[in-house]
């Protein structure tokens, strides 16, 4: 009778190490689009064009 209990060892070993791979990537993926949007906002502030962002309005200044 062989011994086969390092297989499946190696096998959870080399799943966690493809997921724990893809969570890098997406993470670096998620780092580069953040890099670049807030490059074009800075550029589209230098220009003096509108800001082109999606997400929370700017704080009003005064309402009065």
């Amino acid at each position: 009778m062989e011994d086969n209990s390092e297989k499946p060892v190696k096998g959870r070993k080399a799943a966690i190490e493809e997921q724990a791979r893809l969570r890098r990537e997406r993470a670096a993926e998620k780092l580069r689009e953040n890099l670049s949007r807030r490059k074009q906002q800075t550029r589209a502030r230098r220009s003096g064009e509108a800001d082109q962002t999606i997400g929370l309005p700017a704080a009003k200044m005064d309402e009065s």
